[in-house]
């Protein structure tokens, strides 16, 4: 059955969709089936696959107008599917306002999708509204990344009072999967000084890899590309590669 995991940030600009391709890749790299669901309304995951076209999207799951296995497109890489998101997706939150039980849709729709799959990843939008209330009421866990700038850490004290609150009324069994630390750049005191700061606070959670600052890292969406296939040997490619194999070794230890 999979893991399910929600990878947010409500501040923008942290490297969140960055994360959920090419992590999403490079697990499904590493032989293990992975389905990556697109619940932002901007669609930057599902462009950074390269999927277009007509069809179901995360919108009309949500909405209770298609079937959740007809959403799911092949992305055509291997072992990686994709549910896409559209535009139309941020109108979703106030459609469902009236709708009963509205936190619990995308877990509901998912039920019979989690015996195809080792892993699932939801890359929520970068706000705490009803869209990623769904992604962590589905989500065994939550991953975030945190970019290793001034302000790095602001923000995510709200988060984890979210997932607390979450834990307390919707979803008991939601874990912190990690903390990711992106855009790391070596060369600057500001990036050590981040690193160092955020695993003061976050010894556990952190992730040992980091994902440094890449122009290919960049590049792969307008090409529709996860890294590992647009650049298998820049640092950006190998850095998701390690937190791949981070992450699956966090969750699937003997």
């Amino acid at each position: 059955m999979a893991k399910i995991i929600a990878v947010t940030n409500q501040k923008g600009g942290v490297g969140k969709t960055t994360t959920s391709v090419n992590l999403s890749g490079c697990v499904a790299e590493a032989g293990r089936k992975v389905l990556l669901i697109d619940i932002d309304p901007q669609g930057n995951a599902t462009s950074g696959l390269g999927v277009t076209g007509e069809g179901p999207t995360v919108y009309e799951v949500l909405l209770g107008d298609g079937k959740v296995e007809d959403a799911v497109r092949n992305t055509g890489f291997d072992d990686l599917d994709l549910i896409p998101a559209g535009i139309e997706l941020a109108g979703a939150e106030i459609e469902l306002v009236g709708v009963e039980k509205r936190e619990n849709l995308l877990k509901d729709a998912l039920e019979t999708l989690r015996d195809r799959y080792d892993y699932i990843f939801i890359d929520c939008p970068p706000s705490l509204g009803l869209l990623t209330l769904n992604a962590l009421t589905a989500a065994d866990s939550v991953l975030v990344p945190i970019q290793c700038e001034y302000y790095a850490l602001e923000g995510v004290g709200q988060l984890m009072n979210t997932i607390k609150l979450v834990r307390r009324k919707l979803n008991p069994d939601l874990e912190v999967e990690g903390i990711v630390l992106t855009m790391f750049d070596a060369r600057t005191n500001l990036g050590a000084q981040v690193v160092e700061e955020v695993r003061a606070h976050f010894s556990k959670e952190a992730f040992e890899t980091m994902i440094p600052r890449n122009v290919r890292l960049s590049e792969a969406p307008s090409y529709g590309i996860p890294i590992h296939r647009y650049d298998a040997r820049c640092p950006g490619a190998q850095a998701y590669r390690a937190l791949a194999k981070e992450l699956i070794g966090r969750n699937e230890r003997k």
